[in-house]
Order: C-alpha cells, then structure tokens, then sequence
C-alpha cells in the first residue's frame, strides 16, 4: 500500500492525521462552548419539570438520578474492560461511561459552571426542583460505595478461594503417605 505523499510503503501520512485532529479538536471545542451556554439552563427546566417544585420529589428524582446515572457508567467501563484492553476499547469504554453519566454531568455543570447558563439553571433549580442537587450526590456517592462494596466482596472472595485451594493442596501433600523405597 503506498502513501499518496511520501510514495512510501506503509509509511502514515502525518499531515493529513494532523489536520483531521485539529478539525476535530476544533469541533469539540465549539460544541462545548455552544453546550456551557444552553445546557444547563435546559437541563435545570427539564429536572424541574419533573420535580414540580416538591422537596420530595426532588430528592427522590435525585437519589435515582445520582445513584443510577452514576453506578451504570462505572459498571459498563469495567466490563467493557475487563472484556478486551485496546487503546480502541478503552477509548470505546469511556465514551459509553460519558454517555450514561450525562444526566449527572449536566447536574455538575450547573453546580460547578461559572457561566451565566449554570446560574440561570441554578436559580431554577432552587425554585423548581429543590434538594434534587443534594440527593443526586447522595446518589452518586451511595452507586460509588455500592461498586466499592461489590469489587471488595469479588476480590476478597477469590482471594479466599485461592487459599483454600492452597491449603487442600497443602493438606494432600502431608497427608498422603510417602511412596514405599524401592526393594531391593
């Protein structure tokens, strides 16, 4: 296979690779700064909508949220790598985890945005969907120590069936008489 540039066999051409990432780059910088100044302000009337101003509702609506769009990333990045570890998979893992975390991470740009969108879905937030930020970081904090409780259980529990194994191993070899000397 020959390169059109350089005539070389197999040999990548770097310009063309250059241009396709500053493209992109470019992109992705324009799409975030459309999405820090019409997201959250979206985002914030969409939660508020479904809170409807109720204090329960809106830590209900936010221990789902936080637990759910938090504990379903974390679960599809691990078996996505414990499946295969490309660069190619990795890469595929994340961007699946972005993705299911979105409703969190609008939340987020609410909370921590400095712009005039995220004071915007601030204040709607307090007026029309109250507790609902304090309960989807209950949410996400809980999904993080469930994950944390069911690696720990995992791999205490192969931890304990290894030494088991180790010791009935052990226990044959001691227990198992010594072969007879040869007679001779």
């Amino acid at each position: 296979m020959t390169d059109r540039t350089s005539g070389e066999i197999g040999s990548p051409d770097w310009g063309r690779r250059a241009l396709w990432a500053g493209g992109l780059l470019a992109a992705v910088v324009v799409a975030v700064i459309a999405a820090s100044a019409t997201v959250p302000r979206w985002w914030a009337h969409r939660v508020g909508d479904q809170v409807d101003g109720s204090i329960t509702q809106g830590t209900t609506l936010g221990l789902v949220y936080g637990f759910v769009f938090t504990f379903l990333p974390i679960i599809a990045i691990v078996l996505i790598l414990r499946w295969r570890r490309t660069w190619k998979t990795i890469a595929a893992a994340l961007a699946i985890g972005i993705l299911l975390a979105l409703p969190n991470l609008m939340t987020l740009s609410i909370v921590v945005g400095s712009g005039s969108a995220a004071h915007a879905g601030d204040r709607v937030l307090d007026v029309e969907a109250p507790a609902f930020r304090g309960g989807s970081l209950v949410g996400a904090v809980v999904a993080v120590l469930v994950v944390s409780l069911v690696v720990y259980l995992v791999v205490s529990r192969s931890r304990a069936d290894r030494n088991a194994r180790r010791a009935r191993n052990d226990l044959d070899k001691a227990t198992t008489p010594p072969d007879a000397p040869p007679e001779g």
